[in-house]
Parts: C-alpha cells; sequence; structure tokens
C-alpha cells in the first residue's frame, strides 16, 4: 500500500516538473514572440521614419531642382531681354568687342595677349568646325574672362541655310562642341550669330523663322552695329580705323564686328589703336557676362 502511494506521488511529481516545464517553454515562447513582434514594431518604425525622412529630402531636393530651374529659365530670359535692347541701355558708353571666325593659332594668341594686356573681356562667335581642333584656346578665352558664344558650325551658307531646323542644328551641334572642348557640359552659351548677319540676302526668310525659333527657346542672337571691314576689303591699319571710326560714330552703345580666322593677321595688328581709339572716347568695355548679371 505504502509503495503504491509513493508511486502515485512520484507519478504526480513528474506530471508536476512536466507542466513546470511546458508552462516555462509557454512563457519563454510567448516572451520571445513579444520581443520578436517589438522589435519588428520598433524596426517598422524606424523604416517610416527613415522612408519619412527620405521622402521629406527627396522633396526638398525635388523642390530646390524646381527653384534652380525656375532661376535658369528667367536668367535665359532676362539675358534674351537684355541682348534684345543692348542698343538702348542708358548706363553710359559701352562697347562690345566680338571676334567671329574662330579660334585660329595664327590669331587668336595674339589677340588673347592684347586683351589680356588692356585688362579687357571679349565675346567670341566661334565656329563649331573649328573648336575640336583648338580646345586649348576655346579653354584659355574661357578662363580668361572671355565669353565663348556661338556661330554656328560650317558656315556654309548653303548648308546652315537650307532650312531653319538646319540653323538650329548648327546651333546644337556648336554648342555640344563648346562643350566638350571645355569638359564642362553646363556650359550654355545661349547666344547665336547669323553668319552674314541676321538679315538680308537670299536667305532671309530662312534667318526669319530662324531668329523667331531661336527666341521661343530662349536663345539670343546679336549682330553688330560697328566693323572695322577686317573681313571685307580692308588691307591697311588706316583702311581699319577709319571704318571703325566712321561706324561708331556718336552711339553710346557699340557692338563691333572683328574676326580670329586664321588670315587675320591685320585685326590683332590694329587691335591696340582700336582699343587706344575708344578709351580715348570714353567708353567702358563690356562682355556678354555683363548682360547675364544685369537687372531685370
Amino acid at each position: 500500500m505504502i509503495y503504491q502511494i509513493e508511486q502515485i506521488q512520484t507519478k504526480k511529481g513528474k506530471r508536476l516538473v512536466i507542466v513546470y516545464v511546458v508552462t516555462l517553454l509557454l512563457v519563454l515562447l510567448v516572451a520571445i514572440g513579444l520581443g520578436i513582434y517589438a522589435a519588428k514594431k520598433v524596426n517598422e518604425k524606424k523604416n517610416e521614419n527613415i522612408d519619412s525622412s527620405q521622402i521629406v529630402e527627396k522633396t526638398k531636393k525635388d523642390q530646390q531642382q524646381d527653384i534652380n530651374v525656375t532661376t535658369q529659365e528667367k536668367k535665359k530670359s532676362n539675358f534674351v531681354e537684355q541682348v534684345n535692347n543692348i542698343y538702348n541701355a542708358t548706363e553710359g558708353k559701352r562697347v562690345f568687342l566680338t571676334f567671329d571666325d574662330g579660334p585660329s593659332n595664327t590669331v587668336t594668341p595674339h589677340i588673347l595677349d592684347i586683351l589680356k594686356k588692356y585688362n579687357i573681356k571679349a565675346t567670341f562667335f566661334v565656329l563649331g568646325n573649328r573648336v575640336t581642333d583648338y580646345a586649348d584656346l576655346i579653354k584659355r578665352e574661357y578662363n580668361e574672362g572671355h565669353y565663348i558664344a556661338n556661330h554656328g558650325y560650317s558656315h556654309r551658307y548653303s548648308k546652315i541655310y537650307a532650312s531653319s531646323n538646319d540653323v538650329i542644328k548648327e546651333y546644337n551641334k556648336t554648342e555640344e562642341a563648346i562643350k566638350k572642348a571645355l569638359e564642362n557640359s553646363n556650359y550654355t552659351s545661349n547666344l547665336f550669330r547669323f553668319p552674314g548677319g541676321s538679315v538680308g540676302g537670299e536667305y532671309d526668310d530662312i534667318k526669319t523663322k530662324a531668329r523667331k525659333e531661336l527666341q521661343e527657346n530662349k536663345i539670343a542672337y546679336l549682330d553688330w552695329n560697328a566693323l572695322t571691314n577686317d573681313a571685307a576689303g580692308a588691307e591697311t591699319k588706316e583702311e581699319i580705323m577709319q571704318n571703325l571710326k566712321k561706324t561708331v560714330g556718336s552711339k553710346d552703345n557699340v557692338v563691333i564686328l572683328m574676326h580670329d580666322a586664321p588670315d587675320k593677321i591685320l585685326t590683332y595688328e590694329t587691335l591696340e589703336d582700336v582699343i587706344q581709339y575708344l578709351q580715348g572716347k570714353g567708353y567702358a568695355f563690356k562682355n556678354m557676362y555683363d548682360l547675364i548679371d544685369a537687372e531685370e
């Protein structure tokens, strides 16, 4: 009898142990489960915070990009307006020295040396088909503060004026060449000079359409109101200076056409006389950067 009682007590003890162990395991499993759940929630909360932070950051970046785009568009519009009204400014006597058809290694370096000597910044309307071969000169022009503008790619009238679309194509092709030469994908001249001028001649209808398309794309174009005839028959320094004085006249706002093509030796040989004459007349020398920075 006593033996049976002991067996019963032993079995009860084992059952209690099993129940205890099982209960402990269940408690541990529940605790682990709650821990995992809590950790998951905390992680989700962190992810939510990260996602929220990323969204906020992305929104800020998007907003900044929108602001930058808007600012750039305003600057372009203002620049086009300033170029369109370049001859109507009332800030005093000012002159813009502009050089077409370069760069060239026979003329451009001499012009740059003279401009540097007098601390004058000019505007170079470069030809796309010359830019790649003379990238070092394009960089020098840019690094010395001169404005690199666009004169088309080929300078072949029959090609560039085949249609208004061809004018835009030559502009774009030259812009890409300038970017590569400067190793600056963000550079844009936003300024075109029509070979032969923006009006007149047998291609006048094409030019009229092209002018409209350029303006619609917020691209300025600029001719000139004074010249030396260095590419139109002037053969001596005296002729260069006579043409300059005659076309400058008494204008307050002057854009002078000159050239730095390979054969324009006379241009750089007379440039100091040109500069000194204009200085004596009280002109302030400007380039296109001055129009970009002008007040709206």
